[in-house]
This record gives structure tokens, sequence and C-alpha cells, in this order.
């Protein structure tokens, strides 16, 4: 009987202040779209550091018989390759490495089926047309140049490429983007949480004889709380699976169908990421309605 109760005070507050309610949802719904982009985004980041930041700094590849001006169509022979090698592990540039990986042309073929799963990157490459490659971490990552300018020119070597350097103006691109969808998004929740106050106390107000009845008749302030936080939760959740919805549909046809086939050479996030960013969005919903929603019904109870 008394969840029946509470559950017919919450629809009744919902009815009666309809158009408030649609307000907190399309504020929700913007907002937390903003905040769901901007973990999208860092997720993107991630993903691209993960394999190019943590693998290498520096890459040497080789000369395959495919490169017809460096290399003249002549692969590096192995007594090319151990003499890069010893270059490399030699007393001159030892101290600046910390560790280098020999990459084999079928290694290299896996790396980019696992980097580029679901483009045409993938599907076209084979091992045959990947060069061989040494990948080299460095103690100190600004001191690239140093193994550049050591290994660049010597027989068998086709290039010496900062692989970082490549990255790093997407990567501060995307995420300048990142924190400008956070700065935007924190303004949208304060807007959320301060038009979530304002519908409570007038869906307070509209239910004063009713509030002070039940003031009569011995209800507590939780019981009389309850519904109105409940209007302000289910209106936030509301807009929050909307914000949700709208990023899986924007990853899945946007992304998916958009900018892998403009730009095969990058991995982007999935729908699955975005299925994993929406219950984050719900999560953030409910606290902030709830906790919206208390204070102001509070603050009401007490004037």
């Amino acid at each position: 009987m008394r969840l029946g109760l509470v559950i017919g005070e919450v629809g009744q507050g919902l009815r009666r202040n309809l158009s408030m309610v649609v307000s907190v949802v399309l504020v929700t719904f913007i907002s937390l779209t903003f905040v769901g982009a901007a973990v999208l985004l860092q997720f993107q980041i991630a993903q691209m550091k993960g394999y190019w930041y943590d693998r290498s700094q520096v890459a040497v590849y080789l000369c395959t018989d495919l490169e017809p001006i460096r290399c003249a169509n002549q692969a590096a022979t192995q007594s090319e390759i151990d003499a890069v090698e010893r270059e490399l592990e030699g007393a001159t540039l030892a101290p600046y490495i910390e560790r280098v990986e020999f990459e084999t042309r079928e290694q290299a073929y896996q790396n980019v089926l696992e980097q580029f799963a679901g483009t045409s990157i993938a599907e076209f490459a084979s091992p045959e047309i990947l060069p061989e490659a040494f990948r080299i971490k460095l103690v100190d990552p600004d001191q690239v140049e140093i193994i550049v300018d050591q290994i660049s020119g010597m027989p068998g070597v086709d290039e010496v490429k900062d692989d970082r350097a490549a990255l790093q103006p997407i990567l501060a691109l995307i995420n300048t983007l990142s924190l400008s969808a956070v700065g935007i998004a924190a303004l949208m929740l304060v807007a959320a949480a301060l038009l979530i106050a304002t519908t409570i106390r007038l869906s307070a107000f509209s239910r004063r004889r009713e509030i002070s009845i039940m003031r009569l008749v011995g209800a507590s302030n939780r019981f009389i709380e309850t519904p109105f936080i409940l209007e302000g939760v289910i209106s936030a959740l509301v807009g929050a699976a909307l914000a949700g919805g709208t990023l899986v549909l924007l990853v899945r046809f946007f992304v998916g169908d958009y900018l892998i086939a403009e730009i095969p050479t990058i991995s982007f996030v999935s729908t699955g990421d975005a299925f994993l960013v929406a219950p984050i969005l719900l999560g953030i919903a409910a606290v902030l309605a709830a906790l919206s929603a208390s204070v102001a019904i509070r603050r009401y109870l007490k004037a």
C-alpha cells in the first residue's frame, strides 16, 4: 500500500510538471552526451597510445625488394641486418636505448591485423609487402634524433622513423576535443542540477496541500521526500538513456560507416566501447538527480 502510494505520487508529479520534466530530460541528454563523447575520446587516445606509444618510439625499417628508390629493389641481406643490430647494441647507442625488438614480416602482419582490424588495410595487407624492422624504445624519448642520425643511411636501411611524432598532432587534437567536451559537459551538468532542483521545488509547491495532509497524519520526511527524488531520478535517467543511445548510434554509423572508410589507417573506438559508456551515464544521471532533488525538497520542507 505504501509503495503504491509512492508510485502514484511520482506519476502525479510527472504529469503535473510535464513541461519541466521534458526540460530536465533535454538538458540531461545534452550534458551527458558531451560527457560520453569525452569518455569515448579518451578511449580513442588510450587505444592509439596503447599500440604505438608503448611498443616503440623509433622504427628502423629495413629494405624490401619492393622499394625502388632508397633500396633499388634489393631486400636487406642478413649481414646488413646484423650490422644494424650491432650498431644498436654498440657502445655509442646502447646508453640511449631501453629495449630493441626485431619484428619479422609475419609479426608485422599480425600487428597490422590487430591494429587495423575491420579496415581495408587489414584486408589488403600481406607479409610479403611488409618490411622487417627494429623497434626501439628509448630511455629518453626526446633523444630520437641520435638514433635517426646514426642509423639512417646504413646499408639495408630503408627508413628510420619516429612513430610517436606522426601520431602526436592527432592525439593533441583529440585531447583538445575531449577537454572541450568535458568543459561543456560540466556547465551543462550544473544547469541540469539547477533545473532538477527547480522542478522539484515547483512540484512540491503545487502539492503543498497533500504535503500538509501527510504531515498531519504522521508521515515521515523521508516518505514525503521519496516521490520527489524519484521524479528527478526518472527524468534524468530518461535523458541519460537517450544520451547513451545517441552515442551508440554515432559510433555505429558515423565512426563505423564513415570515419573508418575515410581514414582506414586509424583504429577507432567501437560500438562495444559506446555500450560500456552508457551505464556510466546512467549512474551519473541517477546520482546527480538524486542529490539535486534531495537537497531541493529538504530545503523546501524546512522552509
